[in-house]
């Protein structure tokens, strides 16, 4: 199976799992665009983007569970929870070992934002905060904070100024 095919599978695995959850659903899907857009800007290779699509697309993967087990999602929970349900996804899916562990150790990790490791870490925060920004409605001044203390690549920064920053 080519990794667009593993990816088109865990998008529609990922549907499946929110399903009735629209909102869920529409955020996972422009989380995976823009992680998408942004890898393929920065001309990643082939691995790497397809670890950060994979990554993108069961970021928030512990929100439900965290939410019936807890009856609250913020990050640190989702963290928690999030990467034994990506890891059952994944090795459905028969992905390799060793992608498995780095994508579970991003979903682990997608809101913790000091000591970010690797442009597919880097990749999925800047893409998770192009959407929040939008779904949140966060302000100006705020999404000008975050853009100056989080934003890396230069493709996530292109994005961002496109969409929210005004010169």
């Amino acid at each position: 199976m080519t990794y667009t095919e593993k990816i088109d599978l865990l998008e529609q695995k990922m549907m499946m799992f929110n399903h009735h959850d629209p909102m869920r659903i529409q955020h996972l899907m422009k989380v995976h665009r823009f992680a998408q857009m942004i890898g393929r800007m920065e001309k990643l290779d082939a691995h790497t983007q397809f670890v950060t699509e994979c990554a993108a697309l069961v970021h928030d993967i512990g929100i439900r569970p965290a939410e019936e087990k807890y009856g609250r999602s913020d990050g640190k929970i989702q963290e928690q929870e999030g990467p034994a349900y990506a890891r059952v996804m994944l090795e459905e899916l028969g992905m390799e070992a060793e992608d498995i562990e780095r994508v579970c150790y991003l979903v682990g990790h997608h809101h913790t934002y000091s000591n970010i490791e690797g442009i597919d870490y880097q990749i999925l925060v800047e893409a998770d905060f192009l959407v929040n920004f939008f779904e949140d409605h966060l302000a100006k001044p705020a999404v000008n904070t975050v853009f100056h203390k989080i934003f890396r690549t230069e493709a996530g920064k292109e994005l961002c100024r496109l969409c929210y920053i005004e010169d």
